[in-house]
């Protein structure tokens, strides 16, 4: 579990775990994040404010660049823009972590999702049951509905695992196998 610090304990102790993400590691660095000094891991320090991320030119120094003593460029500014823009700045690396943390995105930035246009329904309760027991009925394997249908496997195995919702399995395939074994799965 990530520990934050307000920099005052100095982190000399504390352990070899970045503050930020909780990764243990033994290549910690100082970096200011939304205004507490932390000790962060790699992966972390391209969210230090000061803009002290490691780059390819040099040691953790980085040549004259100024540690957190100076402040970052975008803190003298006076009007409400300055802390707007940092506060995008920061919100944008926040989504950067959590993307890296949680996946490949490319998928969805390109395809786009299909939440509105393929809404799953809500299912009776053993829906997966009623499917499984529709198609065997029918002497039907996964594949042969699936070709028949022309839907992926994958999403009539999550249907007929009661995964649906989590799978993230279209309504139309949900009606596309109601309508091909005659039984009703959804709750209208």
């Amino acid at each position: 579990m990530p520990k934050y610090s307000t920099g005052g304990g100095g982190g000399g102790d504390d352990g070899d775990a970045c503050e930020l993400c909780g990764r243990e590691t033994t290549d910690l660095r100082k970096a200011t994040v939304a205004g507490a000094k932390l000790l962060v891991c790699s992966n972390c320090r391209p969210h230090d404010d000061a803009g002290n991320a490691p780059s390819d030119r040099g040691g953790p120094s980085g040549g004259s660049r100024g540690g957190s003593s100076g402040g970052s460029s975008g803190d003298t500014g006076s009007g409400s823009g300055a802390t707007e823009s940092r506060n995008k700045e920061l919100a944008r690396k926040q989504a950067k972590m959590y993307d890296s943390a949680t996946g490949d995105s490319k998928r969805w930035e390109e395809e786009g999702t299909s939440y509105e246009s393929d809404r799953l329904p809500y299912l009776v309760s053993g829906y997966g049951d009623l499917v499984t027991e529709a198609r065997q009925d029918a002497g039907l394997t996964v594949e042969e509905v699936a070709a028949e249908l022309e839907l992926d496997e994958d999403d009539i195995l999550a249907v007929e695992d009661g995964r649906a919702a989590t799978a993230n399995v279209g309504g139309s395939v949900v009606r596309a196998l109601e309508e091909r074994f005659g039984i009703d799965v959804v709750d209208e």
